[in-house]
């Protein structure tokens, strides 16, 4: 029997090309390194609330709070959660993105655990954590749905999830392939396959058979005006990110 497996061969091999560039500002990830501050806002927001924490004045409020962060990349998102004070374990598929990531917490002097292995894998450890990180990954999986099963087993019964990516209509593709990658190249040309692109409906039955319930929904949008990126209450015409629960 066929084992059902979360991982896409070819986007593998499209982000080892690039792993060496990730902590590079001006790089290939230049959109990540914009758009990271506002995905800080809606994660750290919802961890407020969520674990009653103060995220202002208390300078660890992350303490004793265990931060999955499937597909790390270059650990972009998991160098912030260790120095909110969370205990943070980032995971890639892409063994060199693991030794990007590695090396720069250790030149940050950050305690960050960092390991070349899937969700899958991971899951067979009976392992589970307070947060789960799955930022600009579901598009490049296999079996998105299984992914999704995969997180939420992986998630403690009080846990929290997040998870962005791109939804899946005509804009998306001319924003998000045309101008991210032809236009503006932002992207290297064949980062994205509009077809594995997801509409927020789509996202919610994958969340709802996983036994998992979307509490928030917010819109990632482009100002070009202020050239960032802020979050929208209405706007999930491109960019969009959820958190959920248990």
């Amino acid at each position: 029997m066929k084992t059902v497996s979360s991982i896409n061969a070819e986007e593998v091999t499209k982000f080892e090309k690039l792993a060496n560039e990730w902590w590079d500002a001006e790089g290939k990830f230049k959109p990540l390194h914009m758009l990271n501050p506002c995905r800080l806002e809606f994660i750290t927001g919802h961890l407020s609330l969520h674990f009653q924490k103060d995220m202002i004045f208390d300078k660890k409020p992350l303490k004793r709070i265990k931060v999955l962060d499937i597909g790390c990349g270059g650990g972009l998102l998991c160098e912030p959660m260790a120095r909110l004070g969370a205990e943070v374990l980032g995971i890639d598929v892409v063994e060199k993105n693991i030794k990007v990531a590695s090396l720069h917490a250790e030149k940050m002097g950050l305690d960050i655990k960092y390991r070349h292995v899937s969700a899958e894998e991971l899951l067979k450890e009976k392992r589970t954590f307070d947060v789960i990180l799955n930022m600009e990954v579901i598009e490049h999986v296999e079996n998105p749905g299984f992914f999704v099963e995969v997180c939420s087993n992986l998630l403690k019964s009080s846990g929290i999830i997040f998870c962005s990516t791109i939804n899946k209509n005509v804009k998306s593709y001319l924003f998000a392939i045309i101008g991210a990658e032809y236009v503006m190249q932002w992207l290297p040309k064949g980062t994205h396959s509009w077809n594995k692109f997801i509409k927020p409906n789509e996202l919610n039955q994958f969340f709802s058979k996983a036994n998992l319930q979307v509490k928030d929904t917010k819109g990632l949008v482009f100002n070009p005006l202020n050239w960032g990126w802020q979050l929208s209450k209405t706007d999930f015409s491109v960019n969009y990110t959820v958190c959920a629960t248990r």
